[in-house]
């Protein structure tokens, strides 16, 4: 293989035949605007180090930090060091961290400095010389969406943007995209039009997990499930996000943000997506992510979006044995605020595959526990030849997929009740726990993100195609709850508003209770 060809990222270990080689990137530089937020200290830092720790990185990895901190590079180097002792998943080795340490810059400077951006020029470049970075360059950009526009163009001023015949230059960019479907389009062109589309890489750290990479395996290499799961079989689909905690001190950001596009318009619609998608031509990201868009081009809303949604705001109540307070008494935030702390939905997706099964998805803080898990109810047998007292305890069969914090999956089934003298069939769950079934540790959702943009490996980011739609689906029912007013309040601790709770019953269901 030529070196020119390894300069681009094309690493021989990911090409080789044998595909259990781990896949290690190639030479590059990364530059992290926003490196003194939450997310870089407690996720971002800990996850490179992590990778360096497992070997997945380059020997010349450099990592430069931007922020307007007047920090010189020994700072920024304990502030990374903290980073890594308090996050990291791996264990701490003094030889990896000196090694990390040695390509550690920073540069202080606001997104409208244009010496700033120059020394950050200066900079990469240097360490390209002194790392061997091959003139590759990440730009992950952890900062809120006002601000790409101005980093965009001070990139493209510097020529940073520009890749080299025998090089590569990316961004990454966190969520939100956008407020609603026209900011989405807006950001948009303002990114790709620095950055090529195929350079763009839209992060969203669910996509990350294991247990959602697993729903694919599922899926698509098990004959048992994939005959079942379609409208013939399925009941209904509930998708839900429950976090205990309340806003944690990010009035700035929730407020005015709200449950349904902080989480529904990203999280939630991909993991509907990846449920309801058919099986790809290839796991190749432009047979992924067409099979994801298609599916989200098919996503109907019911009329009554009244009877279809739900919208809640946590008041003050006990979080297990702790007393909380209300969301409008969080620090920062306006007592007539209309922000919503819990959303709910119905949806149904328009193709041969799953007509007439309603998807359910639901989110909230302040709720009964954390998970994150993906539920597909069967319908009932369509003939039962038993007595109806033997089977007055049995429920719909269930898969549920666990994406957290416990991660597997489950399937309900009905079993005879042994010892009975008659015939008595009750529920029970086969359970299949990543933690006790593999011996290999699970990389964190930004180890393997991170990774897969060093290595130019798209397949688990969202284009701006899929983040549009996303968008189409969810503008109506934010157009619909401003008009509502303050949304329904629900003590915390509880499992939201009574409202949600009536959405399911109007269709003769009802929540899981996990």
């Amino acid at each position: 293989m030529s070196p020119a060809r390894v300069a681009r990222g094309h690493n021989p270990l990911r090409e080789a035949d044998d595909r259990r080689l781990p896949r290690i990137a190639g030479p590059c530089c990364m530059v992290m605007f926003g490196v003194t937020g939450d997310l870089a200290r407690k996720k971002l830092l800990p996850a490179i180090y992590d990778l360096s720790n497992r070997g997945l990185l380059p020997p010349g990895f450099c990592l430069v930090g931007f922020a307007r901190r007047d920090w010189d590079d020994q700072d920024f180097s304990k502030i990374v060091y903290d980073a890594v002792r308090a996050g990291a998943r791996t264990p701490f080795r003094e030889e990896v961290w000196r090694h990390l340490a040695d390509g550690l810059r920073f540069v202080t400077g606001t997104f409208d400095d244009d010496a700033a951006f120059d020394e950050l020029t200066r900079q990469v470049h240097e360490l390209n010389e002194e790392r061997g970075a091959g003139g590759n360059v990440a730009f992950y950009l952890s900062v809120p969406p006002s601000a790409f526009s101005t980093v965009c163009n001070q990139l493209e001023r510097c020529g940073l943007s520009e890749p080299t015949d025998d090089s590569w230059r990316r961004v990454v960019i966190e969520k939100p995209f956008g407020h609603d479907l026209a900011s989405a389009r807006a950001l948009n062109h303002t990114v790709e039009r620095v950055f090529p589309s195929d350079s763009v890489f839209r992060i969203d750290h669910y996509l990350g997990k294991e247990t959602v990479q697993n729903l694919l395996a599922l899926r698509f290499a098990n004959q048992l499930f994939e005959p079942v799961w379609n409208s013939h079989y399925v009941d209904h689909v509930q998708i839900t996000m429950a976090e205990d905690i309340g806003i944690a001190g990010r009035a700035g950001y929730y407020d005015g943000i709200g449950a349904a596009r902080d989480v529904i318009q990203n999280h939630l619609l991909q993991l509907a997506a990846l449920t309801a998608m058919e099986q790809p031509n290839s796991f190749a990201a432009n047979a992924l992510r067409t099979e994801k868009e298609k599916v989200l081009a098919a996503v109907a809303l019911p009329d009554d979006l009244a009877a279809a949604t739900a919208r809640g705001q946590y008041s003050a109540g006990w979080q297990g044995s702790e007393k909380v307070i209300g969301y409008l008494q969080e620090d920062g935030i306006d007592p007539a605020s209309t922000t919503e702390t819990y959303a709910a939905m119905k949806l149904e997706f328009h193709t041969r595959r799953w007509a007439g099964v309603p998807f359910y998805l639901r989110t909230g803080k302040r709720l009964g526990k954390r998970l994150t898990e993906i539920a597909v109810i069967f319908k009932r047998a369509p003939h039962l030849p038993f007595a109806d007292t033997a089977t007055e305890e049995l429920g719909q069969n269930a898969i549920v997929i666990r994406v957290q914090p416990d991660e597997g999956t489950t399937i309900r089934f009905g079993s005879k009740v042994p010892g009975a003298n008659s015939m008595e069939v009750r529920d029970v769950t086969m359970d299949f726990g990543y933690g006790a079934a593999f011996t290999e540790s699970s990389p964190e959702a930004y180890e393997r993100l991170i990774l897969d943009v060093l290595l130019g490996d798209p397949p688990l980011f969202p284009r701006h195609e899929e983040v549009e739609l996303s968008w189409q689906i969810l503008d109506p029912v934010e157009r619909f709850w401003a008009r509502k007013g303050r949304p329904e309040a629900y003590e915390a601790g509880t499992w939201g508003p009574s409202s949600a709770d009536k959405m399911m019953e109007r269709d003769g269901r009802q929540w899981r209770m996990p």
